[in-house]
């Protein structure tokens, strides 16, 4: 299986360390995993800030990069959502169908990191030691639109030494949703409030998600605040070996 990774610019920007977990993590499991140099934004910026036919051009790149792959890997539930949900309507909707059914074909085979690991590759416990107390968001994205469930729990609860705490209303949005959150600063500081309310009542040394963003949003609030919390992705989390705090 030809395995390609989708970093994500969030990832590839700012956070490479959530992309080259999921690489350890996938080349643990016997997977050669191939970095296409070319990618770039996938155009879920512009599609949601309503630039339609701008992100087009981005939609057709990435198909053209992607598409030699037999599966195509991102640590990020809300990138994933945009190539499933998306790109194939964005194409249509200026009237590209050639483009469009490329983009569509391309989406059954992009997954988010959970997913590939248990609905591909049949595997809950990956290998991982992570002796500390953890709590987990369901990032919107990957709970609403990928329905990805309880796989990143299940694969958490695999993992060797580690003390998982529910978070309270898991369930509801951190508040950053992207421009969201520039938008609606307000609206989203208040719901950013109660999320790290949640997490700093589970006592946890560290709380994980699958996406970036998220992880930045409500890191950037703890960090404020002073917490000793830290902000770690499901693929750092799962590509953890030897025990080592972050």
């Amino acid at each position: 299986m030809r395995v390609a990774l989708f970093a994500t610019c969030l990832a590839d920007a700012m956070f490479p360390q959530a992309a080259q977990a999921t690489v350890t993590l996938l080349e643990r499991l016997g997977h050669d995993v191939v970095f296409p140099d070319a990618q770039t934004c996938c155009g879920q910026m512009h599609i949601n800030t309503g630039y339609r036919r701008q992100a087009r051009n981005l939609v057709r790149h990435h198909t053209d990069v992607f598409e030699p792959y037999d599966a195509i890997v991102a640590p990020s539930g809300s990138c994933v959502g945009s190539v499933r949900h998306q790109h194939a309507v964005i194409a249509r909707g200026v009237g590209d169908e050639r483009l469009a059914d490329r983009a569509a074909q391309l989406a059954t085979r992009t997954w988010e990191l959970s997913e590939f690991l248990i609905d591909v590759l049949g595997v809950e416990d990956v290998g991982a030691y992570f002796p500390h107390r953890v709590t987990y968001h369901p990032t919107c994205h990957s709970l609403r639109m990928l329905r990805v469930g309880d796989k990143p729990l299940r694969l958490l609860r695999a993992v060797r030494g580690i003390d998982l705490v529910e978070l309270p209303a898991a369930d509801q949005c951190c508040g950053f949703g992207g421009t969201f959150a520039l938008k609606n600063a307000g609206t989203s500081a208040a719901m950013l409030a109660d999320k790290m309310g949640h997490v700093l009542a589970t006592d946890a040394e560290v709380v994980t998600a699958g996406d970036a963003s998220c992880l930045m949003h409500i890191g950037g609030g703890l960090s404020r605040l002073e917490s000793a919390v830290r902000p770690l992705h499901l693929a750092e989390v799962l590509a953890a070996t030897d025990g080592s705090r972050p």
